[in-house]
């Protein structure tokens, strides 16, 4: 299949419908997880990892794209952080110590072994938005509390302190797919957000 190039407008719709993902990931997150991806520097890779918090942590709401060959390559359940809200991550921030998850953009970095195992440096590229991911260990990792079976019948997945942890199982295969200088984005239905970020101003 030849190279697509995307932007936005039609250039982002057009990839939507290749890649088939209408009813599986929200318009409005992937629309503006590719209008920014395009403008991050400092990428070193085709892959874009969308974590959608309009989602309940019951679904799965991270989504990572081979942007270069036009399909996905994983979908998880995520958790978010225990004080940006039970069912739903709706409060945010960037401060240490505040347990909440933070949105925006990021470039995600080099692994490690750290007290949650194999772990991803999350590089923060949004000042005042998430730009002190770094210093509050904001990171990838795999967690027991993230696994499929803790929301069975219904209940809430478990939350962090603030790291986007997925489920053990994936962890490690979904690292190695996006670490090294790919893009993450992580969205919710937050006007705020927008008005503050230079990637949509």
């Amino acid at each position: 299949m030849p190279s697509l190039s995307v932007s936005e407008g039609m250039g982002c719709a057009a990839l939507y419908r290749s890649m088939d993902l209408e009813g599986v990931v929200g318009w409005e997150a992937f629309r503006q997880a590719v209008t920014g991806y395009y403008k991050v520097a400092g990428r070193k890779r085709d892959v874009l990892t969308l974590i959608d918090f309009s989602q309940p942590s019951t679904r799965e709401r991270l989504f990572v794209f081979d942007m270069k060959e036009r399909k996905m390559l994983f979908s998880s359940l995520v958790a978010h952080g225990k004080n940006s809200g039970e069912m739903y991550a709706t409060s945010f921030s960037n401060e240490n110590g505040s347990l909440k998850s933070s949105l925006g953009f990021y470039l995600t970095e080099s692994t490690y072994q750290g007290s949650n195992g194999y772990s991803l440096i999350l590089n923060g590229l949004e000042k005042g938005i998430n730009d002190h991911a770094r210093e509050r260990a904001i990171v990838m990792h795999g967690a027991d509390y993230a696994d499929p079976s803790v929301v069975s019948g219904g209940r809430r997945l478990g939350r962090s302190f603030g790291c986007p942890a997925v489920p053990r199982a994936l962890s490690r295969p979904i690292i190695d797919a996006i670490k090294g200088g790919s893009v993450m984005f992580i969205y919710a239905e937050t006007p705020d957000y927008l008005a503050q970020s230079s990637f949509f101003s």
